[in-house]
Parts: structure tokens; C-alpha cells; sequence
């Protein structure tokens, strides 16, 4: 069992209501974890979400591998369900956004993401895993940093120099008067906020869900005593429920990720008027 009682989950403490023990609340320590190789002090060492995130690309690049190694012209079980997930992702979000001729050369990286992404987020409902890794902040800022460096060089490779900075401050000669004021505002807003909130959308709706089956799963555990066992019941039946709302939001997730990342390409490439 933990040391610190504050720091324990449901499957480490016999700790139930009537028993004169508080709820075990989660928290932060609830996305914390002891390094399963090397030292947390030197800062150098490598952890669970470390380890899913290593599991899930071998996951991710293994099953379109397996599936598009010998592809056939009337597909297999295996194929139909990768050729359906990548037409989705190029169709539905690049094509749709960027269009056919711009948008082919970004397949490969959008539809790579949003499995990426998504597989991420399924480590919640992973029996063992159990944990979200794009619930940890670095995993979604390095996804949107990379959207971020995108978007930025490709739009002064398509503007140039000065017509990279009227693209991202929205310089608009009709504005007159208050051009000023609108270019700083559409400076800050796509240089500092856009790839903040890229990453954040992403992170609080993975942390916030992780949080509540933690807290519902604890919660069933906990009330499993005496008259509280009804109570346990609806925890569980909660947990049931939560587990099966996360399942909608981290592919919904994944989904928003890439089709944002579509939409900055878009305006990166789209022609300043």
C-alpha cells in the first residue's frame, strides 16, 4: 500500500465507508507514476504513459502493416477496416478541408495522428492501462507543435516574408483605423493562443475524463460496505456509463485534433486578399 494515505487508488486500500477512513479522492497523483526504468530525479528515466505511448505506435504502424502488406483487390476483414479508417480521415477531413489536388500530400500525416491520437486516448479503457496518455500535457503540446511548425512554414514558403506576416496578422487595408489594434490582436491569437489551445483541447478533455472514472471507479469500491453497497451499485452503473461517453470523446477527440490541423493548413495555403 502507498505511504501517503491521500495517494492510493481503489485496488490498493481495503479502506471502505463506515470504517473511519476518508474517501480517497483522485487528483493529481492520479497521473503520476514511479519510473519503471531510471531515476525521476535525474530526469531521465521511462514510465507507464511512456511505455503505452512506445505500445500504441507499435500498435498503430503494426496493424496497417499487417493490413496493407499484401494488399488484395477484393480485401480481406483486416484491410476493409484500415482502407475504411484511412478513406475516412482523407476524405472526410483532408479532402474536405484542403481538397483533392492540395491535399493528397498531407494524408499520411494527418490520418497518422488521428490514429496516433486516438490510440492514446483508448489506453482509459484498456484493461491494465487504464491511463490516457494525451491526459499528460507533453503528448498533445508536441502533437501541436508540430502542427505549429507546419503551419508557420508553410505559410511564408506560399506568401513569402512579407506576405507570410499580413497571412498571420490578417492585414486588411480596409480596415483603416483600427487595422493596428486587429493585426496585434490576429498576431497573439495565431502565434500564441492557436497552438495553446491545439494542445489544451485536447489534454482537459482526456485529464477531465480520466478523473471522473477514476473517481467513480474509487467511488464504487469505496462505498462497498454495509447499507452502502446500494450505493456502490450506481457508482459502478456511473462508471459503466462514463466508460462508454470516453469511448465517444477520444475518438471525437482525435477527430477535432486533425481536422484543426487541416483547417490551419488551409489557412496557411489560402490566398491573402
Amino acid at each position: 500500500m502507498s505511504a501517503d494515505p491521500t495517494q492510493v487508488l481503489a485496488f490498493e486500500t481495503d479502506c471502505h465507508i463506515f470504517d473511519g477512513c476518508g474517501f480517497p479522492a483522485p487528483g493529481l497523483h492520479s497521473f503520476l507514476f514511479e519510473p519503471l526504468w531510471g531515476d525521476a530525479d535525474s530526469n531521465l528515466y521511462f514510465n507507464k504513459p511512456m511505455l503505452l505511448a512506445l505500445l500504441g505506435s507499435v500498435i498503430v504502424i503494426g496493424f496497417f502493416w499487417a493490413a496493407f502488406r499484401k494488399p488484395k483487390m477484393v480485401p480481406g476483414k483486416l484491410q476493409m477496416v484500415a482502407e475504411f479508417g484511412y478513406d475516412f480521415i482523407r476524405r472526410g477531413v483532408v479532402y474536405e478541408t484542403l481538397g483533392r489536388k492540395e491535399g493528397e500530400k498531407y494524408v499520411p500525416l494527418v490520418v497518422s495522428m488521428f490514429f496516433f491520437i486516438w490510440m492514446m486516448n483508448l489506453w482509459s479503457v484498456v484493461p491494465l492501462a487504464q491511463f490516457p496518455v494525451t491526459s499528460i500535457i507533453a503528448y498533445p503540446a508536441v502533437l501541436a507543435l508540430i502542427v505549429y511548425v507546419l503551419w508557420v512554414s508553410l505559410t511564408f514558403k506560399r506568401h513569402g516574408f512579407v506576405g507570410g506576416w499580413k497571412n498571420i496578422t490578417g492585414y486588411n487595408k480596409d480596415l483603416g483605423p483600427v487595422l493596428p489594434l486587429a493585426m496585434l490582436i490576429e498576431f497573439f491569437s495565431n502565434l500564441l493562443v492557436r497552438p495553446f489551445t491545439h494542445a489544451v483541447r485536447l489534454f482537459a478533455n482526456m485529464f477531465a475524463g480520466h478523473t471522473l472514472l477514476v473517481l467513480f471507479t474509487i467511488a464504487s469500491w469505496y462505498l462497498l460496505n454495509g447499507i452502502g453497497i446500494a450505493y456502490a451499485g450506481v457508482s459502478f452503473i456511473m462508471v459503466i456509463v462514463m466508460t462508454v461517453f470516453e469511448l465517444f470523446i477520444q475518438a471525437l477527440q482525435a477527430y477535432v485534433f486533425v481536422l484543426l490541423t487541416c483547417t490551419f493548413i488551409q489557412g496557411a495555403l489560402a490566398e491573402h486578399h
